[in-house]
């Protein structure tokens, strides 16, 4: 055991100087391969450096020989344009040289010209003054005075010519004022025509109920058309309650129209048949009463030896208005001024009177014929066997014609003071009152409208409603539904102002 223990104590020490001797034995090993590896990393790290300083050397060598090729050729562009530069500048001078030469040639020339003209002008001077001289000797007069001669004949003939050009001038503002007046004739003409036709070519006729009208316009429209055919007018039957428009230019016509609808509607009896009777019948006492009224209008005035057709187309001025004149009396009222002024002047007085009478004759018959009414009633005159001297009044009273007598100038004088009477157009009148009656009536038909006052022309509806039916919200609604309906069923000119005043009013009276 003692020995066990011995060998032990004597081996350990040996087996940990073994081992520590093997261990050092590992590492030198270790130490030596680590430094062989370390070697060849540094050896092949300096191959790499100068592979890759070899690659760059030939890198830089390439770029120094590109840039040096880059330079060359810039150097050798830059002397190839110098060259160019040089040969231009050269070529330059060159022209410069020649330009200067030929102007010091171009002086020498006007030098040599220049000294010939002053010669010359100096011959011609003398040459001058020589003819002057020779001039004052055979005429007689200085210069002085043949420049006052020379100055007043073209003083003379700058006066003719100053005057032509002046009459030129004002026949050209005559030629200018003339064509511009035309244009805003027909411009007035073109604004207002639409309200004169729609006043003058038109006729209402009233109906008892809607449902006249379906018997009117008949079974497919035949009544309607058996109407228009005959009778030569437009029958418009449109939403307008209880009415019927008849249109046309004719008034003649639109008076049969007229007389045979209502005699039809007072009847009942509407059918073709009917209707060719009736308008018949209308025609053949129109046309008597034309004769008549010519008849009566002649016998007035007193003239005689008017034959049946001029009294016939007389008496068609009694369905004629201009402007709202009735054509006949004022016809009527012509002929008496013509006849008045003829007597007081020692005149004609039964011819100031009989073309007085007939001077708008041609309004009636200016549908038919063709150019204005004075020079159709002339020719109508003419054929009915009228004097030259009332032909010619006709014709000359809007002088379409000069007129050649004192009564021709009378008959002028006649229908201007006739056509601008205070009160001539009566109609005009009537129809304006109408519309203000309309307008009152539309407002008095809504519900608590106690008065109502059209003012201002028209211009302005004052709506007077009772405070106790009709609150402020409502009277609002009612101005806009009256300015609605006005809108809808009236034709008037420019704004209708609807002013609707509710108010109320306390009253107490001290005993």
């Amino acid at each position: 055991m003692t020995i066990v223990t011995i060998l032990l104590i004597i081996a350990i020490p040996i087996v940990g100087v073994l081992g520590y001797a093997f261990r050092a034995y590992l590492g030198k090993i270790k130490l030596s391969s680590a430094e062989a590896k370390s070697q060849r990393i540094v050896q092949d790290a300096i191959k790499d450096a100068e592979n890759k300083r070899k690659e760059l050397l030939l890198e830089a060598k390439d770029q120094l020989l590109k840039e040096k090729n880059a330079m060359e050729k810039e150097g050798r562009d830059r002397r190839q344009e110098l060259q160019n530069i040089e040969k231009r500048l050269q070529q330059k001078e060159e022209a410069i040289d020649k330009r200067l030469d030929q102007i010091d040639k171009q002086e020498k020339v006007l030098k040599v010209k220049e000294q010939e003209n002053m010669e010359k002008e100096e011959e011609l001077r003398k040459e001058f003054e020589r003819h002057k001289k020779e001039l004052e000797r055979v005429a007689g007069m200085t210069s002085d005075e043949a420049k006052q001669v020379l100055l007043k004949n073209l003083e003379n003939e700058t006066r003719f010519e100053a005057s032509k050009i002046i009459n030129k001038i004002e026949e050209e503002a005559k030629r200018a004022a003339e064509k511009k007046a035309k244009e805003i004739i027909i411009t007035a003409i073109q604004r207002n025509a639409s309200d004169y036709t729609s006043e003058s070519t038109i006729t209402t006729v009233s109906l008892p109920s809607d449902e006249m009208k379906g018997r009117i316009i008949g079974r497919e429209g035949r009544n309607i058309r058996t109407l228009e055919n005959l009778t030569g007018v437009d029958m418009i039957i449109d939403d307008t309650p209880e009415v019927v428009v008849i249109s046309g230019f004719d008034p003649v016509r639109r008076e049969i129209a007229r007389l045979s609808l209502e005699r039809l509607i007072q009847n009942g009896r509407i059918h073709p048949a009917r209707i060719e009777e009736v308008v018949e019948k209308v025609t053949t006492e129109i046309e008597e009463n034309m004769l008549d009224e010519g008849e009566k209008a002649a016998y007035q005035l007193g003239i005689t030896g008017l034959s049946k057709e001029a009294l016939y187309n007389l008496g068609k001025l009694k369905y004629r208005s201009s402007y709202g004149q009735n054509v006949l009396s004022h016809s009527l009222e012509v002929a008496n001024m013509a006849g008045i002024m003829a007597g007081e002047l020692k005149l004609d007085v039964q011819l100031a009177k009989r073309s007085g009478l007939l001077h708008d004759i041609g309004k009636g018959s200016v549908v038919e014929g063709e150019g204005a009414h004075a020079i159709v009633g002339a020719e109508l005159a003419k054929k009915f066997g009228e004097s030259d001297k009332c032909v010619n009044a006709i014709a000359s009273h809007h002088n379409d014609r000069e007129p050649e007598s004192f009564e021709a100038v009378l008959v002028q004088v006649a229908d201007a003071i006739s056509a601008s009477r205070p009160g001539a157009r009566k109609e005009s009148l009537e129809t304006y009152l109408k519309r203000l009656d309309n307008l009152e009536q539309i407002a008095l038909g809504f519900k608590g409208v106690e008065k109502c006052y059209a003012i201002q022309a028209g211009r302005e509806l004052r709506v007077i409603v009772d405070n106790s039916i009709v609150s402020d919200e409502k009277a609002e609604g009612i101005a806009r539904e009256v300015a609605t309906k006005i809108e809808s069923e009236l034709k008037y000119p420019g704004i209708v102002k609807v002013t609707v005043i509710r108010e109320t009013r306390i009253i107490e009276y001290a005993k």
